[in-house]
């Protein structure tokens, strides 16, 4: 039987500097892309694809995300009372029957891959996914991870989603080096953290969905402070190349790159317009500022 994945990471301790003031007092993963922060679009990628227990990476300033995925007993019986019986639906059913949450501090902003590695006494020697709230990624009928789950079940080895980039974005990202770049699925050679445009090994990048074997872990303790000075994800995943296959998929679907304000304000649009309640007086007022701005 393939092992089914159960378990996500949301390594959301980061201080969100590229956002401030905004993100001062109120974390980065709480932004709303229309009537929705960015943390529950990642959650819902996930409970799509089946995964039951979320385990949330924080730090001392991340408690209104806990609190989100709470239960508000004051609200909720302000809205029974005044018969508001749609929103307290949408506030109810923000987590499924059956879905839990456990919430693990990172004392120390030391990068992505100690944040993965924070969790590991959450993990029972099983793969797990790992989802990162600022890649906002419209999967359409089929969420970004449930693509990745069903590769992952096929082939039993870690995945990692990927997407093409400009060659003057490479330093912004995790590179890969395949022997088949333009496949949907390929077997990753070597991954590079940040290259220079000119020794970059590829136009793919890696973005934020990812599914690990437990093998991670092992790589993780032993990976030292790397780009930026932190432990990164990234310089582990090379290690393990070296010890099992891992593999890259190109998914369907549009990736918004909500770490930034121009991926963040795209994003917001994009919704938007699709939104139900907001879509048709939306695209007017579009209209309307382009009009005034020519």
């Amino acid at each position: 039987m393939p092992t089914q994945i159960t378990k996500a990471i949301f390594p959301v301790a980061g201080l969100g500097t590229r956002f401030l003031p905004a993100t001062k007092a109120n974390p980065k993963e709480m932004m709303p892309i229309v009537d929705k922060p960015l943390i529950q679009y990642a959650v819902e990628d996930a409970l799509a694809a089946g995964i039951t227990e979320l385990i949330f990476v924080t730090s001392s300033s991340k408690r209104a995300i806990e609190d989100h995925f709470d239960s508000n007993f004051e609200l909720e019986s302000s809205l029974l009372e005044r018969g508001k019986h749609d929103l307290l639906d949408i506030v109810q059913g923000i987590l499924p029957p059956g879905v839990s949450c456990i919430y693990i501090r990172q004392k120390s902003p030391q990068g992505l891959g100690h944040a993965v590695l924070c969790a590991k006494q959450l993990l029972s020697n099983e793969p797990f996914a790992v989802l990162l709230a600022d890649d906002l990624i419209d999967g359409g009928k089929q969420s970004c991870l449930q693509q990745m789950i069903t590769v992952f079940q096929q082939t039993q080895t870690s995945l990692i989603a990927v997407e093409k980039i400009s060659k003057e974005d490479t330093q912004k990202y995790g590179v890969i080096d395949t022997e088949f770049p333009e496949q949907p699925i390929m077997q990753i050679r070597g991954i590079v953290e940040k290259p220079a445009a000119d020794v970059a090994p590829s136009n793919l990048g890696v973005v934020g969905r990812y599914i690990l074997t437990p093998a991670i872990f092992d790589l993780l303790e032993q990976t030292s402070h790397g780009s930026g000075g932190e432990i990164q994800l990234t310089d582990a995943i090379a290690k393990l190349l070296k010890k099992e296959a891992v593999n890259a998929l190109q998914f369907k679907g549009k990736r918004y790159d909500c770490g930034s304000k121009l991926g963040y304000l795209e994003a917001t649009i994009a919704y938007a317009l699709k939104h139900p309640e907001v879509s048709a007086d939306f695209q007017l007022l579009l209209r309307e500022f382009a009009a005034c701005t020519v």
